[in-house]
């Protein structure tokens, strides 16, 4: 599903106009972007859990070229499913 196809779905179900359900999309998504940011952690009971984790600095090889690279450290969003989602996907 699409960005575009997730803010008709919004609009229809909410009984909202798509720029609204545009707006309150993007503003969910930055609310999520700014709790793993400050906290690290949000928790959306029943949905998932976003968090943000730390992956330290580590070596690599180059595909092409086959040589070692670094690879820097970094910190990367994970996603873990809630009960509720996982029940409607099975």
């Amino acid at each position: 599903m699409s960005k575009t196809e997730l803010v008709e779905f919004i609009a229809k179900e909410a009984g909202l106009t798509k720029a609204d359900a545009a707006r309150a999309l993007d503003a969910t998504i930055a609310g999520i972007t700014a709790g793993l940011k400050k906290q690290k952690r949000v928790a959306l009971v029943g949905f998932g859990t976003f968090s943000a984790k730390k992956r330290p600095a580590r070596d690599g090889i180059n595909p092409l070229t086959k040589k070692p690279i670094k690879i820097a450290a970094k910190v990367a969003a994970s996603f873990k499913a809630g009960s509720k989602l996982k029940d409607a996907l099975n």
